[in-house]
C-alpha cells in the first residue's frame, strides 16, 4: 500500500504534522489532548463503528509519535499522561518500537483454508482424500473443512481442480516473516517482541493502521530549538520520496530551511563500507579463514542473523554500517552536532538505541516523518524552488538502497582493487527469503560467498518509512547512482 494516498497514510501523516507542529511553534503539550477533536471533526464516524472510537486511536497515534507506549485499556488516562517524560531534547525511548493499537485492531481471523464458492461437489473430492486429519467432509454437496480438526497444512488447497479453497491470513501475519503476530485474549493481533526484528512490514501491510512504531520528530525539533546544531544525514532511498518535483538539491535546501545545520549522503559511509567489506572479504573468506560473509548494513537481517542463527554471528561483517559511519565523520567535522539519521528504515531507531551506537546517532527519522516536518512548515515541492548542492558520494554508495545493490558494489570494488579475486555473491529479500538463505549458510550451502540480505522485499527502497511505491523508488535510485562522477569510491573513502 505504500505509495497510494490511503486514509491510513493520510491519518499517520497529519498526525506527524500536528506533532511537528507542536515542536516548532512550542506548544502547550496538555493542548495535545484536543487535537483529537481537530484531526476527528463532527459527530460521525468516517471508518470506525463510533467516532470516539476513532478519537480514541488519534490519541493513541499521538502518544506514539511523542514516542511514549500505548495507554493500558482497562484504566481512565489522559493523552498526556506521562508526557514530561518525553518532552526533552535528546533521544527519548520506551520499548517496544513497534505496537499494536487494541481499539485500532479489526480482530481479523487466524490463519485458516476455507472453501468458497467454487466448490463444485465433485465426484472425485480430492481435498478429502488428501486430508491427513478426516477434517474435511461434504455438507449440502459441498465440501466443508471442520476447523477443530484442520492442522492448516494445506493439502487440500494444492489438489482442488478448481481453486475452491483459498488459505486466509491476517494481512500482517503474513507480511511478517518470522512469526511474530500473535493472538491476545480478545482475538487482536499482538507482537511477540522476542521474535520481532522490527522490519516494520506489518505496519505497512494492515489495512486499518493498527500498528504503529515511535517517533523522534518532537525531541528532535526541541534541539533545534534550543539552538542545538542538527546535522542530517539522508539514507541513499531518499530520492524521489518527496514528490517528482523534489530534486536532491531541493530536499538538501529544504532541510536547511527547517532547521537542520548541514546535510550529508549516508551514501558517503556506504563507499567506506563497501571498501571495508570488500577488504574483509579478500582477507578472510578468499583466505578460508570464514566460510563465508554476511552483509551487515540491514539492522533487521543482522538481527534476524543474531536472534535464530547465533552461529553465524562470526560472520556477520565487522564493518559500520553505513549510517554509523557516516554519523562518525560528520561528527568529527562537528564535533558538537546532534546527528540525525532520516532514512526508510523503522528498525533503524533500534540500532541508534544500541549501547555502542547511541554516541553516534542521537536521533533517527523516517522520511514519511520527514514528510509531516516539511508540512508543519508549509513546505510544498511542487511550488519550493530553493536548491543547496548535494553530491557527497558515489555511485557504489547510493546504489545501497536497493536489493542486490550492496553485494554490487562490494564486488566492484573487489574487482577494481583486488583484481584476479573469484567473488561470489548471492543475495536476499524479506525475511522468510532471508531465513532460508541463513539455513543453508548454516549446512556449509553458501561457503565462499559474499551474501547480501535485506529485511524488506525490494531493499531500503521498500522500507516500512518510504512514501512511495518500490519499484519508482528503485528506478529514481539507479537514476541518482548514474548521476555521480563515478561508481567506485577511491581507496581513500576510509571510516
Amino acid at each position: 500500500m505504500r505509495g497510494i494516498e490511503t486514509p491510513v497514510r493520510n491519518v499517520r501523516r497529519r498526525i506527524f504534522k500536528e506533532i511537528a507542529k507542536f515542536g516548532y511553534e512550542q506548544k502547550n503539550l496538555q493542548d495535545l489532548e484536543d487535537l483529537p477533536y481537530e484531526i476527528v471533526p463532527g459527530e460521525v464516524a468516517k471508518y470506525r463503528d463510533s467516532i470516539y472510537r476513532e478519537r480514541a486511536i488519534v490519541g493513541e497515534r499521538l502518544r506514539l509519535a511523542m514516542g511514549m507506549s500505548l495507554n493500558p485499556a482497562d484504566k481512565p488516562t489522559r493523552i498526556t499522561k506521562g508526557i514530561d517524560e518525553s518532552n526533552i531534547s535528546e533521544k527519548y525511548y520506551e520499548p517496544p518500537l513497534l505496537q499494536v493499537i487494541p481499539s485500532a485492531c479489526n480482530e481479523c481471523k487466524e490463519k485458516a483454508f476455507i472453501v468458497g464458492e467454487q466448490c463444485q461437489g465433485c465426484m472425485a473430492h480430492p481435498c478429502m482424500e488428501v486430508c491427513p486429519k478426516k477434517a474435511i467432509s461434504f455438507k449440502e454437496g459441498y465440501s466443508y473443512i471442520d476447523q477443530e480438526k484442520c492442522i492448516k497444512c494445506g493439502q487440500c488447497k494444492k489438489v482442488c481442480p478448481y481453486g475452491a479453497i483459498y488459505e486466509r491470513r491476517r494481512p500482517c501475519a503474513n507480511a511478517c516473516g518470522v512469526g511474530a503476530i500473535e493472538t491476545d485474549y480478545a482475538g487482536r493481533a499482538k507482537i511477540n517482541p522476542d521474535k520481532c526484528v522490527s522490519c516494520g512490514m506489518c505496519m505497512v501491510n494492515c489495512p486499518f493502521g493498527a500498528i504503529a512504531d515511535k517517533s523522534q520528530i518532537y525531541q528532535l525539533i526541541k534541539a533545534m530549538n534550543e539552538g542545538s546544531e542538527v546535522i542530517a544525514i539522508l539514507a541513499p532511498a531518499f530520492v524521489g520520496q518527496f514528490g517528482p518535483k523534489a530534486t536532491p538539491n531541493k530536499i538538501k535546501a529544504a532541510l536547511l530551511d527547517i532547521g537542520f545545520a548541514d546535510v550529508w549522503e549516508v551514501a558517503v559511509g556506504a563507499d567506506a563500507g563497501a571498501l571495508e567489506e570488500a577488504k574483509h572479504y579478500v582477507h578472510s573468506v578468499v583466505t578460508g579463514k570464514l566460510p563465508f560473509l554476511l552483509t551487515s548494513c540491514c539492522p533487521s537481517w543482522s538481527m534476524l542473523g543474531k536472534k535464530y542463527f547465533p552461529e553465524v554471528i562470526d560472520e556477520i561483517s565487522n564493518a559500520l554500517t553505513p549510517m554509523v559511519a557516516t554519523a562518525r565523520a560528520a561528527r568529527i567535522a562537528s564535533p558538537n552536532a546532534k546527528i540525525v539519521f532520516v532514512g526508510p528504515c523503522v528498525a533503524k531507531k533500534l540500532e541508534a538505541s544500541r549501547r555502542t551506537v547511541r554516541s553516534e546517532v542521537d536521533f533517527v527519522i523516517t522520511f514519511e516523518e520527514l514528510a509531516g516536518m516539511f508540512d508543519a512548515k508549509e513546505i510544498d515541492f511542487n511550488t519550493y524552488d530553493k536548491e543547496e548542492e548535494l553530491n557527497d558520494a558515489f555511485g557504489a554508495g547510493r546504489g545501497y538502497a536497493v536489493a542486490s545493490g550492496v553485494a554490487g558494489a562490494i564486488k566492484a570494488c573487489i574487482d577494481e582493487y583486488y583484481p584476479g579475486t573469484e567473488v561470489k555473491i548471492d543475495h536476499v529479500e524479506g525475511l522468510v527469503e532471508c531465513k532460508k538463505m541463513l539455513l543453508q549458510a548454516k549446512a556449509g550451502k553458501k561457503n565462499g560467498y559474499l551474501i547480501e540480505g535485506m529485511g524488506c522485499p525490494g531493499g531500503c527502497v521498500a522500507g516500512a518509512g518510504t512514501n512511495i511505491p518500490v519499484v519508482k523508488a528503485g528506478i529514481q535510485v539507479k537514476k541518482f547512482v548514474k548521476e555521480a562522477e563515478s561508481f567506485v569510491p577511491p581507496e581513500t573513502a576510509q571510516y
